[in-house]
């Protein structure tokens, strides 16, 4: 599996302790778990990172976790963790991690999904798909990049919405559940895809989509049919 665009695959694969240094609260089953992370060599938004618990006894959990913030040259990463039921490694953090707490990680990792904004972006995910496209938002912003970027995002009822205070005119929220006043409720359709695919900007658009294999299809469907290249169509599945 290819490192970050600039960072060798040897300097990828060495695990590193990082130190939790703050935990927030997103939605209800959701949180953001920030680490100082010495010697990171640094991401591309789109990436994901390796991450190891061990206990007293030596056993040991990996998990890939997306990274949710923007690349910077603080030394920090972020992940953002919905509290699986049954959750090995996501019911430690949400039940038992506090700040101070040390961990394992290995990364940045896969070149694939990464967008370093040199491109038009059209970012599509559900429910926690969407942590990988906001470390894509936030670096549109830190950066101040001028090449157009449009999220659409899925979920269930507004109360899950991760990241529901960071969002602005580049995004458009789908409820599949329940909505605010005067908002419709029901799937991801053509009529959401439509608006966005008529503004696409010279030379296309570069799309990025991010959920559950079931999501990850009809979206990409739904993409298709307005006109979107299949090539053009990056993809990250999770479940």
């Amino acid at each position: 599996m290819p490192g970050r665009i600039g960072v060798s695959a040897r300097t990828a694969s060495v695990w590193r302790t990082a130190t939790l240094t703050e935990i927030r609260r997103e939605t209800p089953r959701v949180s953001t778990f920030r680490f100082a992370v010495p010697d990171w060599p640094g991401h591309v938004p789109g990436q994901h990172l390796v991450l190891r618990l061990v206990a007293e006894d030596g056993y040991a959990a990996q998990r890939h976790y997306s990274i949710a913030s923007a690349p910077d040259d603080s030394g920090h990463v972020e992940l953002t963790l919905d509290h699986v039921e049954d959750g090995e490694v996501s019911g430690w953090f949400h039940t038992v991690a506090r700040p101070g707490d040390r961990i394992e990680v290995r990364g940045p990792l896969s070149g694939f999904f990464a967008w370093p904004g040199d491109r038009p972006a059209l970012l599509v995910g559900a429910g926690s798909g969407v942590v990988p496209l906001m470390s894509m938002l936030r670096h549109h912003r830190a950066r101040g990049l001028t090449v157009p970027l449009r999220l659409l995002v899925s979920v269930r009822r507004p109360g899950e919405l991760i990241y529901a205070r960071e969002f602005g005119a580049e995004t458009t929220p789908v409820f599949t559940r329940s909505a605010p006043e005067g908002v419709a409720v029901g799937r991801m359709t053509a009529a959401h895809v439509a608006p966005i695919m008529a503004e696409r900007p010279s030379g296309g658009w570069e799309a990025y989509v991010c959920g559950s294999n079931s999501f990850a299809e009809h979206a990409s469907r739904l993409l298709v049919a307005a006109g979107q290249p299949v090539e053009r169509i990056r993809i990250e599945r999770f479940g």
